[in-house]
């Protein structure tokens, strides 16, 4: 399952990236950073663009039929998301927000591909946390741009929050925090679990205190330690998981050594 999703994870994500790319050509064109992708730069037309996605997403439609009618069911209603949320930076100051409710569906569809449906109580403050990491990721990402978005129109997280960045998130980082623990709560985690909660607050602390959104190369660098943070919780999920297992299976234990001292 972990293959499974692994796999469609860069099938999707890499979907996503070239739908917005193909959305934001002529805009990547007047963007310093952007100016060079191969879509924007000439180097690949819109049709073998239109070929490559085509692949990708037919690859991803293998994975999803792989899993049960309920989570395929599910899948399927990510794909709007997928496609549209590339144009929310026309429409709205927070298409961060929208890339979050799309980033994160797999919080959704793990679940259920496990379970053959999802618990609310698990999965919806999962996957809120999830767009709330996204938020904060997302933001300190779209700070190398703020300058060229505003000259050509794009909107951003970065531009609404302007100088208060930090202050929203600090904000979303509490929220991330909160959920995750409410998930850990509802789904009996143990302490491997909320030991790396801890180390997670105390990276985002950091990233965010030391962050200067007015230097593009911090900015990238503190975006591209998220990928620490993601490891240190999925690492808290496993060891929290093989810790309640080795505590069940220490009480079946101490359960049937009651039963044969009473017999």
């Amino acid at each position: 399952m972990l293959s499974l999703f692994g796999t469609g994870a860069i099938l999707m994500r890499g979907a996503g990236c070239t739908i917005n790319d193909m959305w934001d050509q002529n805009y990547d064109k007047k963007v310093t950073r952007t100016a060079n992708r191969p879509i924007a730069a000439g180097d690949i037309s819109t049709l073998q663009s239109f070929v490559f996605l085509g692949g990708q997403l037919t690859l991803a439609l293998g994975v999803l039929l792989c899993l049960n009618y309920y989570s395929i069911t599910l899948g399927a209603a990510s794909l709007l998301l997928v496609v549209t949320y590339p144009l929310m930076k026309r429409i709205t100051y927070w298409p961060q927000l929208v890339l979050g409710l799309t980033f994160n569906w797999g919080a959704l569809l793990g679940w259920s591909a496990v379970k053959g449906s999802c618990e609310p109580s698990i999965c919806l403050p999962l996957y809120f946390s999830g767009v709330m990491w996204t938020l904060i990721y997302d933001t300190i990402y779209a700070h190398q741009d703020k300058r060229d978005d505003a000259l050509i129109g794009l909107k951003s997280t970065a531009l609404r929050f302007g100088e208060d960045t930090k202050l929203w998130l600090r904000g979303f980082g509490l929220a991330m925090l909160g959920a995750l623990g409410m998930v850990g709560v509802n789904s009996s985690q143990t302490i491997p679990y909320y030991v790396a909660l801890v180390v997670v607050g105390a990276h985002l602390a950091h990233q965010i205190y030391t962050l200067d959104i007015h230097r593009p190369e911090d900015c990238w660098d503190k975006f591209t330690s998220n990928q620490t943070l993601g490891l240190i919780i999925f690492l808290g999920i496993v060891l929290g998981n093989l810790w309640k297992e080795k505590k069940t299976e220490k009480t079946e234990q101490r359960s049937i050594e009651n039963r044969i001292g009473n017999l």
